[in-house]
């Protein structure tokens, strides 16, 4: 019977001591490079500025093992892709324990304590796991490789959008280099090992502790039993093992000396990533601390050392450059390749020994690694680079700092600034008098208690757009209605209410949005009310997130959460119920940035309404193109518009005849968007509210005052 310490794998039998020590010397130089290119990364997020996202370490760990664990940002939306790079993970993890186990025994607690466990029942396991992981890691890779050589999946290229052919960094090639490098030396890591492994065995046939046993390494026993067949003999394994040995060994070395300096390192700064993500990342936007001379960022040490630690845990997927409107419509802006961008950047000045000039240090312009001005206003700050992106990288609140420093220096289009200028003068983007802010309430049967003198229980927020734009407005006066005929008991700060400044942030015009919330929180401190109610989700996300920055802290809610409730409790009466096929567009900041999905739709069944999804919903529905202040920015004249992109992927809906939003600006963007799209007459886009209205079962003498009033 073999003894079970016998049953083990043999490292260095037949080797030389000066072959052992030189390969322990290479492995020290590896060690070493791995250890200085660590440092010099390091030495370059050191040179970024401070980040307060220390706190909650141990929770913020704790999501990272999970998220990583389970790989759910990977899986989403790319099953197969998430499912192989699982199989490269969890191999390169299992087999990176299994190599460190044997330094373990071999290297430590063998020659400093006698302690040796790697043999019998345990090494047969742990060679059957490890046989098991590196299969699986050669057949991740080998799809990663299908993947982008045959696939040609438009997010895999790195043509970019914002440059010209024949620019020096149009098509980044070193980037498609990189990436076959990385694939070719981590399969051939993983194949060489099983050649090795099976070499061994045919090398070792005629000892029982190792043939006998040969099964528990079922890979490396098939490739064995192959080796036999084709005449490999036990001298000719012997022969070959030594240089297969090193090959296998020094491409191993090599690829952990290489680490810190190629996309491997992502391994650790996705990790890093994960680890340090704002959960409200986009959602609330970072103020500018007083000592700060300028509004956000200009040079590549303005980034602050989390900012530069994203730039490198980007893998260059694609997936935030496929969910982006703005990609999708042709217009300048991938958020890869401006993460991608600043990267070549911080790594061509923040890696050097000393830093240059801060001239040279300018992110903004046309030279290479630069962003271009149009990239940057090309953006919707929608989220859905932010929302999708497996590894936590935050592009919204990066571009939205550039776009600070580009609002500082004035360069922006005339009409934004224009538009900009108008809401300090008169607190909203319409130009109009704070007096006739509530206007669309005086056709009304019944008064609106003005919360500024009046205890209310709920304060209603309306925004800009459901204040002053005539479509918006007979949305606006039937969810006052509604609101009556509840039993609510609701106001208004009319002209107290100033625009609430979402889209002013997002734009980058910093000191105009912290006028507004500061004058609005002041209008809210001098009321009494219990809870705050919206019609616009620009409004409900700045109030509900960042407003507490400033000191606002409120219990707010869009008003499908309210009127679900107020349906649901019987306070709300249908008359009649709708049988309409319609499909329902989350709006970007009720839904990718507040989770608001269900509401909507709940209420959408309540009305008796039959609801056909469109491709793209929930979190991973297409933006109308109004958010970050592009509905104040012309799009270039014959371009297609992110609203009609979305009107052409609701077209395809068979007998659809309503197109439910519930936003204003969703309103004002999609009806223009249905009649330039060729799609007038084939449905129609109405707000939630209207059909909720359609539905309503008001007293008569409501009904009456109503139609007298629209009539004069």
């Amino acid at each position: 019977m073999t003894n079970p310490i016998e049953i083990t794998r043999i490292l260095f039998e037949d080797f030389q001591p000066q072959t052992i020590h030189l390969f322990y010397a290479f492995g020290y130089a590896a060690i070493a490079a791995f250890i200085y290119g660590t440092y010099t990364q390091i030495r370059k997020y050191r040179r970024g500025k401070a980040d307060g996202s220390w706190g909650e370490l141990l929770c913020r760990f704790w999501d990272m093992v999970k998220t990583m664990g389970t790989h759910r940002t990977l899986v989403r939306r790319d099953k197969k892709a998430g499912r192989a790079h699982a199989l490269i993970f969890f191999g390169f993890v299992l087999l990176f324990i299994g190599t460190s186990t044997i330094t373990l025994e071999y290297d430590i607690l063998a020659p400093l304590f006698g302690v040796k466990f790697w043999y019998g029942n345990f090494y047969l396991w742990f060679s059957l796991v490890l046989d098991i992981a590196g299969f699986g890691l050669i057949l991740g890779l080998l799809y990663m490789m299908y993947r982008r050589k045959w696939m040609k999946l438009p997010k895999l290229s790195y043509a970019r959008l914002d440059r010209q052919p024949g620019d020096p960094d149009f098509d980044r090639p070193q980037y498609r280099r990189e990436d076959w490098a990385f694939l070719w030396s981590f399969i051939l890591i993983g194949i060489t090992g099983f050649v090795l492994e099976a070499t061994r065995l045919v090398w070792l046939s005629g000892r029982p502790s190792v043939w006998d046993y040969r099964m528990w390494s079922p890979i490396g026993a098939a490739l064995a039993h192959t080796m036999q067949a084709v005449g490999l003999t036990p001298e000719g394994a012997a022969a070959l093992r030594p240089n297969l040995w090193w090959f296998h060994g020094l491409l191993s070395l090599t690829f952990i000396a290489f680490i810190p300096h190629t996309k491997i390192k992502h391994i650790f700064t996705a990790a890093a990533s994960l680890m340090f993500k704002d959960p409200l990342a986009g959602r609330r936007l970072p103020r500018v601390p007083d000592d700060q001379k300028s509004a956000g960022y200009k040079t590549i040490t303005d980034l602050t050392w989390k900012n530069l630690l994203h730039l490198d845990a980007c893998t260059k997927c694609g997936r935030c450059q496929e969910a982006c409107p703005a990609n999708a419509v042709g217009a300048p802006l991938s958020p890869r390749d401006v993460i991608l961008s600043l990267r070549e950047f911080a790594n061509n000045t923040l890696n050097k020994k000393e830093l240059p000039k801060e001239a040279e240090l300018d992110i903004h312009g046309k030279d290479v690694g630069q962003v271009f001005m149009e990239t940057l206003w090309s953006c919707r700050t929608c989220l859905a680079c932010v929302e999708i992106c497996p590894v936590a990288v935050e592009h919204v609140p990066i571009i939205v700092q550039m776009r600070r420093n580009l609002v500082e220096q004035g360069e922006m289009e005339p009409l934004l600034e224009k538009t900009l200028q108008t809401i300090h003068k008169s607190g909203n983007s319409f130009g109009e008098s704070k007096r006739k802010r509530a206007a669309w309430a005086k056709d009304l049967s019944f008064e609106i208690k003005d919360a500024r003198t009046d205890p209310v229980d709920i304060l209603w927020f309306v925004g800009d757009y459901a204040s002053f734009d005539p479509r918006n407005q007979k949305v606006t006066r039937a969810f006052a209605k509604l609101m009556n005929a509840a039993g609510v008991d609701f106001g208004l700060l009319f002209e107290g209410e100033m625009n609430a400044g979402n889209d002013v942030r997002r734009v980058g015009e910093e000191g105009l949005y912290e006028f507004l919330a500061t004058s609005n929180i002041q209008s809210l401190s001098d009321c009494d009310f219990n809870s705050i109610v919206t019609t616009d989700p620009h409004s409900y996300n700045t109030i509900r997130n960042e407003y507490p920055d400033f000191g606002g802290s409120y219990e707010i809610q869009h008003y499908s959460t309210v009127v679900k409730k107020l349906l649901e409790e019987g306070k709300l009466k249908l008359k009649k119920k709708l049988d309409y096929r319609v499909t329902f567009h989350d709006p970007c900041h009720l839904g990718r940035f507040n989770k608001g999905y269900d509401a909507p739709r709940d209420i959408l069944k309540m009305l008796g309404c039959e609801l056909v999804e469109m491709g793209r919903n929930r979190d991973n529905s297409f933006c109308c193109g109004a958010g970050g202040g592009r509905i104040w920015i012309p799009d270039p004249v014959g371009t297609v518009k992110p609203s009609q992109n979305r009107m052409k992927e609701a077209g395809v809906i068979e007998g659809l005849q309503v197109f439910v939003v519930s936003c204003p600006k969703d309103l004002t963007m999609f009806e223009d968007a249905l009649k330039t799209s060729g799609y007038e007459g084939q449905f129609v886009v109405r707000e939630l509210i209207e059909l909720i209205d359609e539905c309503m079962d008001y007293p008569e003498e409501v009904v009456e005052k109503e139609v007298v009033a629209e009539s004069e």
